[in-house]
């Protein structure tokens, strides 16, 4: 903890955590289905509570419908496609 701000605690993770990209992905799911304009902070936030109890309401488990090859692969060729010229 730090004499500034004693409810502060940084906890420091590697980036290639496993949980941490299920957290990612949950957020990326939260985005898609979730979030639109909203004029109000309570109307966010109820948007959010609903979406979030459904989602737990509905849980499963993540599949991964492609293999760790096909992943590398299209990694590969996007940042082979972003490193030329005119990018």
């Amino acid at each position: 903890m730090t004499p500034r701000a004693p409810r502060l605690q940084l906890h420091f993770t590697p980036a290639y955590s496993s949980w941490i990209n299920q957290v990612e992905r949950w957020f990326a799911e939260l985005e898609r289905r979730c979030l639109d304009v909203f004029c109000s902070l309570d109307d966010l936030k109820a948007s959010l509570e609903d979406w979030i109890e459904v989602w737990n309401d509905q849980a499963r488990p993540f599949k991964w419908t492609k293999t760790a090859d096909q992943i590398l692969d299209r990694i590969c060729r996007y940042c082979d496609r972003i490193s030329k010229p005119g990018h």
